[in-house]
C-alpha cells in the first residue's frame, strides 16, 4: 500500500449506496492509502449484505440510514441509480434539520448517470450555500487505473479545499479531468461504459484461443495480459494505435489476416456504435 497524498480538509467520506461503483472508489482509495477504513461511512437498504461485502475492507461504519451519512461525512458520494434518487431525498431533508451540523462545509458528489448539476441544485436546495459536483468514474478505479471526469457548481468558497480533496482522490485512482458538463454523457459512453466493452473483447479473445486448443485459464490470462500490454504501450509511447498496429502487421503475416477478419466483422464501427448508444442513453436519463 502506498500513500498517494494527504487530504486537506476531509475527515470522513460517505457513500449513499454501497454498490459496485462505491465499492470501486472506496477500495481503490484504501489500497492507495488515501483513506483509512475508519474514515468511510456507507449506507444501503440491506445491512447484512452491506456488511458482508464491506467488512473485508475493514469498513465498520455501515448503516441503512442515508440521513446518518449526510450528517457525518464531509464529502458525500451519491452512488444510487438515477431512478432511486427521488426516493432518498427525504433523508437529505431530515438531516438538514440538525442544527448542530455546519452544512456550509459539505461537498455532495453525484455519480448518477444523467443527473445534471441543475437537477442536483434544485433537489438539494436546502443546503445553500453549497458545493455540488458531478462525476463519472469507472470501475477500474478499484485497481488504481480508473478514468474520471467531473464538474461542479460552487457557491461556497470555503469548500474549495474539499473540492481539492475530491480531485486528489480521483487522481490517485487513475486519470482524472475537470470538464464542461456537456461532455459528461459522452465520457459516460466511452470510459464509464467502456470497461464492459473491453471485458467482452477479452472474453472473445480468450474464447478464440480456447477454440484453437489453448486451456481456458491460460487463454484468459493471455488475453487479459495482451489487452493490458497493448493499452500500456499506447499510453507509454504516445504513438497512435494505428501506427502501433502497423508495426505488428508484417506483409502477408498472421496479424494482418486477423485484422482483416476484424474489419470484415465491422469491429470498429460496432464499437463506435456502442459508445454512441450509451451516450444517447445517458442523455435520456437526464
Amino acid at each position: 500500500m502506498s500513500s498517494a497524498g494527504r487530504l486537506e480538509t476531509c475527515k470522513a467520506v460517505g457513500f449513499i449506496g454501497g454498490g459496485n461503483m462505491a465499492y470501486a472508489i472506496a477500495s481503490g482509495l484504501l489500497n492507495k492509502g488515501v483513506l483509512q477504513s475508519e474514515q468511510i461511512h456507507v449506507s444501503a437498504t440491506n445491512l447484512e449484505n452491506l456488511q458482508m461485502r464491506w467488512s473485508p475492507l475493514g469498513v465498520k461504519r455501515t448503516t441503512v440510514s442515508n440521513e446518518e451519512i449526510v450528517r457525518k461525512a464531509d464529502i458525500i458520494f451519491i452512488c444510487v441509480k438515477p431512478q432511486i434518487f427521488p426516493r432518498i431525498l427525504d433523508a437529505f431533508e431530515m438531516a438538514h434539520l440538525d442544527t448542530n451540523v455546519d452544512w456550509s462545509r459539505k461537498l455532495f458528489v453525484s455519480i448518477m448517470a444523467g443527473v445534471t448539476l441543475a437537477r442536483l441544485r434544485q433537489n438539494l436546495s436546502m443546503f445553500r450555500p453549497y458545493t455540488l459536483a458531478r462525476a463519472m468514474p469507472n470501475t477500474p478505479m478499484q485497481v488504481g487505473v480508473g478514468c474520471t471526469v467531473y464538474c461542479r457548481i460552487e457557491t461556497n468558497i470555503a469548500n474549495a479545499s474539499l473540492y481539492k480533496d475530491m480531485e486528489l482522490m480521483f487522481k490517485a485512482l487513475g486519470v482524472a479531468h475537470e470538464v464542461e458538463e456537456s461532455k459528461i454523457n459522452a465520457v459516460t459512453g466511452l470510459a464509464g461504459c467502456g470497461p464492459a466493452y473491453v471485458y467482452e473483447f477479452i472474453e472473445a479473445l480468450a474464447d478464440g484461443g480456447v477454440k484453437q486448443g489453448i486451456p481456458r485459464a491460460m487463454a484468459l490470462q493471455l488475453a487479459a495480459q495482451t489487452v493490458m500490454g497493448a493499452a500500456k504501450t499506447v499510453l507509454d509511447t504516445g504513438k497512435h494505435p494505428a501506427v502501433l498496429k502497423d508495426e505488428v502487421c508484417s506483409p502477408g503475416g498472421a496479424t494482418i489476416h486477423g485484422v482483416h477478419a476484424l474489419e470484415q466483422g465491422s469491429m470498429r464501427g460496432t464499437v463506435m456504435n456502442a459508445v454512441e448508444c450509451a451516450t444517447k442513453r445517458a442523455a435520456e436519463l437526464s
